[in-house]
Order: C-alpha cells, then sequence, then structure tokens
C-alpha cells in the first residue's frame, strides 16, 4: 500500500508536464501543505516559468487540494539559488521560558526580526542551514521506523 507522499508525489508525477523541468519534480508534504519544486533547465528565466505556467500549476494545485486537503506551493531551482513562488505560513503555537524568550526579544531589538514570531521562524531557519546534515539524517531515520511500523502486525 503506497504511502501518503507515495500518492502525492504520484499524483503530481501525472500531472506536472514533463517540459517544465529538466528532472522530475521534488514533491514534500506536511499536514498544511504540498511542496511542488523543480529543477530548471540552465538559462531559463524563473520569471518567464512562472507567468508561462501559472494557469496550468493552478488547475493542477486546485485538482490536489480537493484531493488531499492540503494547499499546495511551487518552487524552481535554478542551479544553486531556489525560488518558491508560493508558500503557506502556518500560525504554530509553542511556549517558551524566559530564557528563550530573551533569545526571541535580542532578536527583535536588535533588529534582525520585526516580531516573536518571525525571530522564530529565523531561528529555525538557522538550524536549517546549519544543520541541514543532520536534520536530514534524522527525517531519514524517522521515514525508516515509520516504513518498519507499517510492515508490522495490525492491531
Amino acid at each position: 500500500m503506497p504511502t501518503q507522499l507515495q500518492a502525492i508525489t504520484d499524483f503530481f508525477t501525472e500531472r506536472v508536464p514533463r517540459d517544465w523541468f529538466s528532472a522530475p519534480c521534488d514533491v514534500a508534504a506536511d499536514p498544511h501543505e504540498i511542496l511542488v519544486e523543480g529543477a530548471l533547465a540552465e538559462g531559463q528565466d524563473p520569471a518567464e516559468f512562472r507567468a508561462r505556467t501559472r494557469e496550468q500549476r493552478m488547475r493542477i494545485a486546485a485538482e490536489a487540494e480537493a484531493t488531499f486537503a492540503r494547499k499546495v506551493s511551487w518552487g524552481v531551482r535554478c542551479g544553486d539559488r531556489r525560488l518558491r513562488f508560493t508558500g503557506l505560513g502556518v500560525p504554530v503555537m509553542t511556549r517558551l521560558r524566559f530564557d528563550e524568550r530573551a533569545v526571541l526579544d535580542t532578536l527583535v531589538d536588535a533588529g534582525i526580526a520585526r516580531s516573536r514570531s518571525e525571530a522564530l521562524a529565523w531561528c529555525a531557519r538557522l538550524v536549517g542551514k546549519h544543520q541541514a546534515d543532520w536534520i536530514t539524517q534524522l527525517r531519514d531515520a524517522h521515514e525508516a521506523v515509520r516504513r518498519i511500523a507499517e510492515q508490522g502486525p495490525e492491531l
């Protein structure tokens, strides 16, 4: 039985035109959003691609949103650069202790962020950037545990 992510990936693989990207698109998902990202051919202009594919991307996204009950975001890779055309900002509730709030407030006071929310997002991006290998290993380990659990006995 395919996983939910595999079903979503298959959905986009069937619908995204093969000539849009130089390789199969990457699909990621969480409970709120599906991100579809593809590599543009060398020299292809992201703005031109965005304008040219907009209507078709909107049709595919509408069908996916109806099927999977999640918003769809699109992005492209141009060499080492990533450009997201759309993205969903999802509120996240967290409880922070005094010292943790002080870190966020320092970022706000220093003008790095406009709010605690923006400061927390900045921190998450920083950890993702500087600990990318570790985060990838953690995700891979989690996926391996999920696959093994699916193979276990039915309760």
